[in-house]
């Protein structure tokens, strides 16, 4: 894991150059290096994983000086690709994935990216073409954002490491926001900056040093819903094939030179990796890191995670780091917001961080955690509220209408939330009540809190056309489910691997996801839905085959997460950080916001008429986020 940088037509020399460099040294503390060649510069900062030698060191050559690579991830089949062009007469002087990449990108071309199970974000410059050819994973696990404007091109693993770039137009796309505000994250490629994107998974770009404006993003792949399921197998060879194919993913991503650590929540998804593990090194010592939320979370519906934690370490003989929850709060936000590099509403990095700097501490510098189980298999409320569609979809029209008034007069405590959310579009066509899940308030009410300039174009950043449009990637899929999965996967999902990222690599410390192997979430895409969730039974086949290597009690366990008491804080410990922040001049200064309607909003939050906690939470990430970046001209 490292972090890239790099430059057309920017106008640095050298020195200042590293100077961009080094805003990337916690991605990479153990080594540095920079290329120039004219209008173009490339930087890389190095965490050592896969070959420990100088041999490993980037930007790394060819022999021939023609090709220059710089490499974010981990390649996990590299050893077989590196049979593969020694067979062809390539040669490798070091044992360094990234010797392979470069080799194969050299052979294959762009044709090389069909052949990589891994993670990671490239740049390779061909300099007899002058060209740059950046490439992302297939599903987005290591960040890439890129900017784009007249003759400049300028790229980061981070946009803070691109941050006062002479000449950059930095022109805040305040519209993004609306949906920072309404899902906590915002979907596709762009960021709050009118021209910095993120270039999204399965992309790439080739740009030439001589005509920039051209380079656009391509699609090299995507995840084929087709409707067409295995329906052959039985659910027993089902889980052998699960089993399987989980079991080959942790062996792959087990791939270093450094020690491994886990994320260990005692919940359904790390605990199954962890066990796996365990059976792939029956006598090896294994560590992993757990939060320790002292119960504290409970009032707000989180089940406390330690002591089921404590029985899978148990169950298998692992060594179990706990970490203790305590985060302040107000001394963490802005840290944490300016690690995100984009204003997510998320409490969970903060989690995230505490557990991999404990693990760099104690000198592991890869974790193995269970994200992506969730969005493939089906982990989450949204996913069992499809049930309901079977049982009310041929209501009239009169009586959905009457149920969402019902629910409307419910009290804002944990049961009463819940239902308020499920019947708020009750009376909706059926697909804008399924996106309505992922809303943490009414659509309505965020755009009320934007001053009439920025509320005549939040049309463009309505999530309903962005789903829509999603679903026309797949008009073959016709299973709710699975619609709704392809959503999760490219888009939610970019919200907890980008978190998960840059919060672990602040403490230079890599995360891996075996659920995202490439072949293990290719073969969920064939699986009858119905082993994905039965009933209103999530991950149903993932806790079958859980069977097989845990205690039922972890397995069967109410489900979490890294959840925290977010609205508990806001009308507790950040009571005065709200008032300061979101009527400070700085911020109604702004032209974005109403100062009146975001103290309506705070004002009725206080008094339960309205549950907007984590609105309000996400009106200060926002906030921080203006005040850190906004000022970049």
């Amino acid at each position: 894991m490292c972090g890239i940088i790099g430059g057309i037509n920017t106008g640095l020399d050298k020195t200042a150059a590293t100077g961009f460099v080094r805003r990337l040294a916690h991605r990479g503390p153990d080594d540095r290096g920079i290329y120039l060649h004219e209008n173009l510069w490339l930087g890389h900062t190095r965490l050592s994983i896969q070959d420990l030698s100088p041999q490993g060191h980037q930007p790394m050559q060819d022999e021939s000086g023609n090709y220059t690579i710089i490499f974010n991830g981990e390649i996990y089949n590299h050893w077989e690709i590196r049979k593969e062009l020694q067979e062809e007469g390539f040669h490798f002087l070091s044992t360094s994935d990234t010797e392979t990449l470069l080799k194969a990108y050299i052979h294959w071309g762009e044709q090389c990216l069909d052949r990589l199970n891994g993670i990671f974000a490239f740049v390779i410059f061909d300099k007899q073409q002058e060209t740059l050819f950046l490439a992302r994973d297939h599903f987005g696990v290591k960040p890439l954002y890129f900017y784009q404007k007249d003759e400049t091109f300028a790229f980061a693993s981070e946009i803070k490491a691109i941050k006062n770039l002479p000449g950059l137009d930095y022109s805040i796309d305040a519209t993004v926001f609306y949906n920072y505000l309404l899902l906590l994250w915002a979907p596709g490629e762009f960021t709050p900056f009118q021209h910095i994107k993120k270039l999204l998974p399965g992309h790439y770009m080739k740009v030439a040093l001589r005509d920039v404006q051209k380079a656009e993003s391509r699609q090299y792949y995507m995840l084929h819903f087709d409707g067409q399921y295995d329906n052959e197998l039985t659910e027993t060879q089902w889980i052998d094939k699960l089993d399987e194919c989980l079991t080959n993913a942790v062996k792959r991503q087990l791939l270093s030179d450094v020690p491994v650590g886990y994320f260990l929540s005692g919940g359904l998804d790390s605990s199954l990796l962890l066990a796996i593990a365990r059976k792939l090194q029956p006598d090896a010592p294994l560590k992993a890191f757990t939060i320790d939320t002292r119960g504290e979370f409970q009032k707000e519906g989180f089940a406390d995670d330690l002591p089921y934690a404590q029985k899978v370490a148990a169950h298998l003989n692992i060594d179990l780091q706990v970490i203790p929850a305590h985060v302040s709060i107000v001394a963490d936000f802005d840290k944490m917001i300016y690690s995100l590099d984009e204003p997510q509403a998320d409490p969970a990095p903060l989690f995230v961080g505490a557990i991999a700097k404990a693990a760099q501490q104690q000198g592991i510098k890869v974790l193995l955690g269970g994200t992506g189980a969730d969005d493939i298999f089906s982990g989450y409320k949204r996913h069992q509220a499809l049930t309901l569609e079977k049982h009310t979809g041929a209501l009239p029209p009169l009586v959905r209408k009457g149920v969402k008034i019902m629910g409307n007069m419910l009290p804002q405590n944990n049961t009463g939330r819940r239902i308020r959310k499920l019947t708020q579009y009750f009376d909706q066509p059926e697909l804008q009540r399924r996106i309505s899940y992922y809303y943490w308030q009414e659509p309505e009410r965020v755009q009320q809190l934007f001053t009439e300039e920025i509320k005549k174009h939040l049309h463009l950043r309505e999530p309903y056309f962005f789903f829509e449009h999603m679903l026309e990637k797949i008009p073959e899929e016709k299973n709710a489910l699975n619609q709704m999965l392809f959503w999760d996967i490219y888009s939610f999902l970019l919200h907890n691997l980008n978190y998960t990222d840059k919060m672990a690599m602040s403490a230079g410390v890599e995360v891996r996801v075996p659920y995202l192997d490439k072949e293990l979430v290719e073969l969920t895409v064939h699986m009858p839905p119905s082993l994905k969730m039965k009933g209103r039974q999530t991950k149903y086949i993932l806790k079958k085959l859980a069977e097989r290597y845990l205690p039922e009690e972890v397995i069967y366990r109410p489900k979490t997460g890294f959840g925290a008491p977010v609205r508990t804080w806001v009308k507790t410990d950040m009571q005065q950080m709200i008032q300061e922040r979101l009527s400070g001049p700085a911020f109604t200064a702004t032209n974005i916001f109403k100062p009146e309607a975001i103290q309506q909003l705070i004002s009725d939050n206080a008094s339960g008429k309205t549950d907007a906690g984590y609105t309000i939470w996400a009106l200060l990430a926002v906030e921080s986020w203006v005040r850190e970046f906004g000022g970049m001209h």
